[in-house]
């Protein structure tokens, strides 16, 4: 089965720095989009190929921190190619990878529900502990040193990004505007 592949990959060949882009991370997208799956009453079929979608979406990091997307693509299209899969639903997934790339710009009903999930915990009560990972993550690989220069980069990221979906219009976006405020007061007492 593909989905146990892909977890034991995933599992084996993720780097262990990864604290943030971690099989956590993957399993929390898949999680999520069952959730939009059964909220949008999606059908079979594409249900199946949005599951993929979320588990395949940073296999890339196995190879690469650098368009990881791009990678995991490739990797996707091999491993789907390998477990009989037909060529438009290759193409399906891989754009469900794709899509997740910063900036996203999703152009269906799936792309936008991946790219939800992807970042659903911009609006969520959880958003400074799993924050703190890609923290860690990002500075542990040199991107980054400070947790004032992150509080700004977070600022501009939150503000710079939008939700795709109605559900999370509604439930994630006042929240996303309720952190964005919070960094910026927190950004504010530093610099004072």
């Amino acid at each position: 089965m593909l989905r146990r592949k892909v977890l034991e990959i995933l599992n084996s060949q993720l780097p262990k720095e990864l604290s943030y882009h971690s099989i956590d991370h993957t399993l929390n997208v898949l999680k999520t989009c069952n959730n939009y799956i059964k909220r949008e009453k999606i059908g079979r079929h594409e249900a199946k190929l949005l599951r993929l979608g979320a588990l395949l979406h940073d296999i890339g990091f196995i190879e690469s921190n650098d368009n990881h997307e791009i990678t995991g693509g490739h990797i996707a299209q091999k491993l789907m190619k390998s477990y009989g899969f037909l060529k438009k639903d290759i193409e399906i997934v891989v754009g469900l990878i794709l899509v997740t790339r910063i900036p996203q710009t999703p152009k269906n009903q799936l792309e936008k529900i991946i790219c939800d999930c992807d970042l659903d915990y911009l609006g969520r009560s959880d958003f400074y502990t799993i924050s703190n990972q890609l923290f860690m993550e990002l500075k542990s690989m040199a991107v980054i040193n400070s947790k004032r220069e992150w509080n700004k980069i977070q600022i501009k990221f939150l503000e710079a990004h939008n939700y795709h979906t109605k559900f999370a219009l509604k439930n994630r976006q006042p929240r996303k505007e309720t952190r964005i405020a919070e960094l910026k007061e927190l950004v504010g007492k530093v610099e004072k």
